[in-house]
Formats: structure tokens, C-alpha cells, sequence
């Protein structure tokens, strides 16, 4: 008999289950922030409850508890004031290993259906969370809605989706039967799920939940016990989504330890300790590339998967309409000041210029209307302000007033925004700087935030070559390509995706290259340096569990009878 849980959620299952398979359009988690979606008071409630954790600690309850920490502070300006509890990790792990057994047995729906009621219980409390990472992160009200509620709900659901699917390829048991000159052989044989054991999913403080939650979900669905490690700027939204997920596993009769929380600061990390005690088998990263790269060589005991960052191009041949590109372009690397690991960085320009509309125009005729574009996209401060969010980082302000310096030609500088609600908000316009083809030092790195570099190549097909180069050598998430010609499509798409960026084609309009759709786009291909995994594919949730068989003969031919 199905769990309840899993009986609730089948539905939303069966949906999931289809649109791996399909990768068309789906959602199971309405994205709008609407009161007739969620309630008429859903927004205000998400607020007072997120505003009544401030100031004090925050309530969980788990083993190992040897003090408290905190020290988050909204890059809208304010300290959270929350605390906490502060873990000895081997007592954390030691529960966390106690709890597994009864988690490991459990059959597959029964693990499945808990994971769909944790994340719709997760849906229902979308604007608690979107306060949440809106003062972790610095997005925009409407963007920490979206990504850090549905959005993220959605790739959890698709890494249980792809979990289910995964297992449910496998017999339970089966009847094997070998025909021969006399008798045949016959087995009976039973498969047996065997989870890895203990994962640890280290957080970013720019995308808490939507980095984490296939995580998570791969590890808690294929059987094994997680140990959350948020980043220690932005600990609140992967809390709640830990306290939630207790309070499911306590009711459906569960050791809450199954799922614990790790939180650290700054000043004492505990990362490097906890990926590479002996009892974690699996860790999933999302971060730096120099942290990441620590973890791929230090993490032996575990099966690592990782998400780091990469140096993003734009290749710009031709365009039938250079204001629509410009319009698209601006809002590209505008949307959360740059800091998503999608955004555009490099955007590769011939230096002789390009044809727009039939017409030749220059390098720099181009730079200047890309310019005048995210001037005009951030002219009004109130739209601004809901477009660019806020800098998570102080390391990301210091890396913009550094840039200009560093190398090439500001065509337009960064600026700060005064926030109406928040004075002490970290508000930066992007900086645009003018470099040529040879300057590689300056802006083949990764350069986190509104930072964008206009490169002057020899041609479209120089611009190919060096942002090819630069994917499989520093990695890439996205390249955006621009061009009339179809020869030069499928020459940049086969050398791009060859090199293990997801490429996009003359986008216009209302659709960006630094978007990702979960059921459809596969997130990070694990085929150059800016990852070894992909959100979410079969790979992804197959590695975490494996299958023990047993076998015994079967029962012997009747004897005949007269």
C-alpha cells in the first residue's frame, strides 16, 4: 500500500514524471505571488513571519548543540539578529548515521511521497521564504519570490522526479529461469536500493534554495540522510527549508535526524572539516571555482558534485534589430546585479563592427548603444531598484570599484542607487568596459557581479575561437549567440556546445540567456570547468544509490502425477 503522502502527490508526480520526459513547459508551484494562488493574507502572513524570527533563535532543535551562531546581514542594510544552533559535527553525524537505517529500508514511494509533501509545505510558506532570500541574498522582492520559492520548489521536484524514475527502473523481484537439456535453472531474485550514505549539501549565499534543493531532494528520495551546510551569509531560507522538512519526517513516524541543519560563520568555517570526515559519502557544492576545485581533490571518501563558476560570452555577428538585442542584452546583465552564475560576461564584437538592420555599425558605435541601453533600462529608479536587487557581497562591491582600473576603457561606469525603503541597501548599476581581443588577463576570469567586458575581436570567428577556448579552459554555464547567418549559428553552436556551454540564439523579447527552466533546461552541462554535474539529469540522482541483489533457487518442477 502507497504512503498517504505519496498518495496526496501523485498527481504532482505523474506531471513531473512526464515532463522529464517530454521537456516541455510545466510547473507544479505557481510562480506569481498572487493572493488568489496563495491566499489574500498569504503575503502579509509571509512577512510577520519572517519579520517574528528577527532578533532571536531560530527554533530548531537537533543533537550536538554546543552554542549558537549567526551573523547575516540583509544587503538591504540591516542585521537579521538571528542565531543558530552551533553543531559539533561529530555528534551531528553520528545522529545523522543513526537515523539512515530506517530511511535506507523504507520502500521508494513511501521516501518520494514525504519529499512532495515536504516541498508543498514548502509552496504554502513561498512568501515567508521569498522575505528570507530577499535579506540573504539581495534579490528583488519578485525574483526571491520566484527563485527562491516556486522556481527552486520546481528543480527539487524534478530531482524527485528523476530519482523515482531511476529506481523504479529496477524489479523489486523477479523470477529468472535458464532453459536447459533437462531441467531448467531457476532463481528467485530481489534487488535491493543501497543509498550511499550521509550527503552534505553546501550551500551559495546568492541562490540558497534554488542551488540546493536538488540536492537535497537527489539524496533524501535515492535514501540517504542530508546534512545542510548554508553559506554563512545566507542561512535562513535553507533553516526553514530544514525545519520543515523535521517536521514532515516526525510525523510520517521518522527520525528527524534524517535531515539536519549545519550552520557556521565567516570567522569559523567548518566546511572543509565536514566534506571530508570519513562517515559523508556524497557532496554536492555550489560556489567558487577555487573552492570547489578544493573539494574535487580533498573529498575522497565521497562522490563529489560540483557547481562553480565560469566566464559567460556573447558573440555578436549581425542582427535584424539592434535595439531589441541591446533591450535584451541590458536586461541580461542588469537582472540581480550580474550575480547569477548565468549571467553574461564577455561579449565578443568584431572590431570592425557589425550589420544591424543592413546598416555597418562600428565597435564602438555598438558599445555606446549598449550603453545608452541599460541607461535607459535603470533610468527610473523604482523599476531599477526591482530589477538589480541588492550586492550580497561586499567582495562584489570592491571587485566593481577595482575593475576600471584593472584594464581597457569604461564606456559606462557603475553607480550607486539610493533605495527609498532601505538607505543603507548595496545597490550597483553594471560597469561596461571596452577591451581588446588581447587584454585576456583582464577579462578571461571570472568577475562576479555587474561587470561587463566588450571585447574587440578580429572577426566573428575570432570571437568563436577565444570564447570557445575560454569555456573548456574556465568554464561556462551560457553563451548567447547574434547572428543573420545561419552558417555562423551552427558553426558557433557546434564549437560551443562542443565545449560545454548551453548556447541561445537571437533571443529578443522576454526570454534571457541567464534564465533556466526546470523540467527543460539542464543547468551546467559537467562537460567543462564551471561544473561535473548537471541540474537535474539521470547522472545526477543515479550515483547516489546502488542495487545489492540476493538470490536464491527456486522452487523445483512439480512431480508428475499419473
Amino acid at each position: 500500500m502507497s504512503h498517504p503522502f505519496f498518495e496526496r502527490h501523485q498527481k504532482v508526480l505523474n506531471g513531473a514524471l512526464s515532463a522529464i520526459r517530454s521537456r516541455t513547459y510545466w510547473s507544479a508551484y505557481p510562480e506569481i505571488p498572487s493572493g488568489k494562488v496563495y491566499g489574500e493574507t498569504a503575503k502579509a502572513d509571509g512577512q510577520a513571519a519572517f519579520e517574528a524570527q528577527l532578533n532571536k533563535p531560530f527554533p530548531l532543535e537537533q543533537p550536538g548543540t554546543i552554542g549558537r551562531v549567526g551573523g547575516e546581514v540583509s544587503p538591504y542594510g540591516k542585521p537579521l539578529g538571528i542565531s543558530y544552533p552551533k553543531p559539533d559535527l561529530n555528534v551531528l553525524l553520528k545522529a545523522a548515521k543513526a537515523a539512515s537505517p530506517a530511511w535506507s529500508i523504507a520502500d521508494i514511494d513511501t521516501r518520494v511521497g514525504i519529499c512532495l509533501e515536504i516541498l508543498a509545505r514548502l509552496n504554502k510558506r513561498s512568501f515567508e521564504m521569498s522575505y528570507a532570500v530577499m535579506h540573504t541574498t539581495g534579490q528583488a522582492f519578485m525574483m526571491a519570490f520566484q527563485a527562491g520559492g516556486p522556481h527552486a520548489q520546481d528543480r527539487g521536484l524534478e530531482a524527485v522526479a528523476y530519482a523515482y524514475e531511476e529506481m523504479k527502473r529496477i524489479p523489486e523481484k523477479v523470477t529468472w529461469e535458464k532453459p536447459g537439456k533437462g531441467d531448467s535453472i531457476k532463481l528467485e531474485k530481489k534487488y535491493r536500493i543501497l543509498p550511499r550514505g550521509i550527503g552534505v549539501v553546501v550551500g551559495v549565499s546568492t541562490f540558497p534554495t534554488w542551488n540546493s534543493y536538488p540536492a537535497i531532494f537527489a539524496d533524501l528520495a535515492t535514501g540517504n540522510a542530508v546534512i545542510v551546510k548554508p553559506h554563512p551569509g545566507a542561512i535562513l531560507p535553507l533553516a526553514l527549508t530544514v525545519a520543515i522538512a523535521r517536521d514532515v519526517l516526525r510525523e510520517a513516524g521518522f527520525d528527524p535526524n534524517i535531515v539536519t541543519l549545519a550552520a557556521d560563520t565567516k570567522e569559523e568555517p567548518i566546511t572543509k572539516q565536514l566534506v571530508t570526515n570519513p562517515d559523508v559519502c556524497i557532496v554536492d557544492f555550489t560556489g567558487s571555482s577555487t573552492f570547489g576545485e578544493w573539494i574535487e581533490a580533498n573529498a575522497r571518501q565521497a562522490v563529489v558534485f560540483t557547481e562553480k563558476a565560469g566566464v559567460n560570452p556573447v558573440i555578436v555577428d549581425s542582427v535584424d534589430d539592434l535595439k531589441a538585442v541591446v533591450r535584451n542584452l541590458a536586461f541580461t546583465i542588469s537582472l540581480y546585479s550580474g550575480q547569477m552564475c548565468t549571467t553574461s560576461q564577455n561579449i565578443y564584437v568584431p572590431k570592425n563592427g557589425i550589420m544591424a538592420g543592413g546598416q555597418r555599425v562600428s565597435f564602438d558605435e555598438f558599445a555606446k548603444s549598449l550603453a545608452t541601453g541599460v541607461d535607459k533600462l535603470l533610468g527610473d529608479n523604482e523599476r531599477a531598484l526591482e530589477i538589480l536587487g541588492a550586492i550580497q557581497n561586499d567582495a562584489t562591491i570592491k571587485r566593481i570599484e577595482r575593475a576600471p582600473a584593472e584594464g581597457g576603457e569604461v564606456v559606462l561606469a557603475s553607480k550607486a542607487i539610493a533605495h527609498p525603503l532601505f538607505p543603507e541597501a548595496r545597490v550597483r548599476t553594471p560597469v561596461l568596459i571596452k577591451v581588446r581581443a588581447d587584454q585576456e588577463s583582464v577579462y578571461q576570469r571570472e568577475m562576479f557581479g555587474p561587470i561587463v567586458y566588450l571585447v574587440a575581436t578580429e572577426s566573428t570567428e575570432d570571437g568563436i575561437a577565444r570564447a570557445a577556448r575560454a569555456a573548456r579552459e574556465k568554464g561556462a554555464i551560457t553563451c548567447a549567440l547574434y547572428s543573420t547567418d545561419p552558417k555562423v549559428l551552427a558553426n558557433a553552436e557546434e564549437r560551443l556546445t562542443g565545449a560545454g556551454a548551453a548556447v541561445s540564439c537571437n533571443l529578443v523579447g522576454d526570454i534571457y540567456v541567464n534564465q533556466s527552466a526546470a523540467f527543460s533546461d539542464f543547468h551546467v552541462s559537467g562537460a567543462n570547468p564551471a561544473g561535473n554535474a548537471t541540474l537535474t539529469d539521470a547522472a545526477f540522482v543515479a550515483n547516489r544509490f546502488r542495487v545489492v541483489q540476493s538470490r536464491v533457487p527456486g522452487p523445483a518442477p512439480a512431480a508428475a502425477t499419473k
